[in-house]
């Protein structure tokens, strides 16, 4: 008897990672049709791209997956926010650092990935709404939060993580900071911000948080994390270090947890959402949208502390 297969869109962005989806590309494929989906390949073509087609297209697919680094998963996903009901997520990492892949344990490798797109278990994780726009795992301000944009592609592609390194490095005697006022759920905070950090994410930047923020993925809460300007930037080791070993430093290091929050300075702060532009704004509102997408992970990653209770939805 003949069985009608499930429909699969699948957002390719072809030059993530050194264009390391290549290789594997028609053993990926396979690996769909296998598991018994009809594939749609949409590679892209232009930043922006991909938004477009997942809110325009995706309602009409069981389920999609997309390719790339973490800005093809944000556009992914701000795309798939747009859909009533959106299907289940699948992800193959490609990107330089991939932080929302590695806080739900998803393998590089691309065939290993698919196989988990197509077969995973199913969870739901919280998205963060940005003003108008979403984000998977950080909205971030401050020194250093706009270098995964600011690095070049080629960059990227040819130094991996050391292309990052190089341009923190250019940036060390002269790193702005902003006098902010954070409304959140507990209260109000007004002070002088190097960094911050609105997540919902066990890595951020390459740094394992999970433990560190008591992070759960989804329990409707983002994690607010604000490093103060330290009085001589040789202090800026502390806060590294804090965040090594996994101790919050707390003269230097404010953090919270909370549902909604606002974030006002005097100044434009330039934002950045999952490693892409976020824009330039004084004034913004943030707020957890619970258990909103749901996302294909390896059944034997759910036993992991940071994905205890995220539930297994079939």
């Amino acid at each position: 008897m003949y069985n009608k297969r499930r429909k699969l869109l699948f957002l390719v962005n072809p030059h993530a990672g050194k264009e390391a989806i290549r290789a594997p590309f028609l053993r990926v494929i396979d690996t769909f049709v296998k598991a018994g989906y009809e594939p749609t390949v949409y590679l892209s073509q232009r930043s922006g791209e991909i938004p477009e087609v997942a809110a325009r297209e995706a309602g009409d697919y069981d389920l999609v997956v997309c390719s790339g680094g973490d800005g093809t998963l944000n556009e992914t996903v701000n795309g798939l926010m747009r859909v009533n009901n959106p299907p289940t997520l699948g992800y193959l990492p490609m990107g330089t650092t991939n932080d929302f892949a590695a806080s739900l344990c998803l393998s590089r490798d691309p065939e290993l990935a698919a196989d988990v797109a197509v077969r995973g278990s199913t969870i739901s994780v919280d998205v963060g709404r940005f003003g108008d726009d979403y984000f998977a795992y950080v909205a971030a301000f401050g020194a250093f939060t706009d270098v995964p944009y600011t690095t070049s592609q080629d960059a990227k592609n040819n130094l991996g993580k050391l292309a990052y390194a190089l341009e923190v490095i250019q940036r060390l005697g002269n790193l702005p900071s902003y006098k902010v006022r954070l409304e959140h759920d507990g209260g109000v905070v007004e002070d002088e911000i190097l960094i911050g950090l609105v997540s919902n994410s066990s890595s951020v930047a390459g740094f394992a948080l999970g433990d560190l923020l008591d992070v759960s993925m989804n329990d409707g809460l983002l994690e607010v994390t604000l490093i103060r300007k330290p009085a001589m930037m040789i202090e800026l080791s502390r806060v590294i270090n804090s965040l090594l070993v996994g101790e919050l430093d707390e003269e230097l290091i404010l953090s919270v947890k909370t549902r909604k929050l606002r974030i006002t300075s005097d100044i434009p702060i330039q934002w950045t959402l999952d490693g892409e532009f976020g824009g330039n704004l004084t004034d913004v509102e943030i707020e957890n949208i619970h258990r909103a997408l749901r996302v294909n992970v390896s059944t034997e990653q759910l036993a992991l502390n940071h994905l205890k209770g995220l539930g297994n939805h079939g």
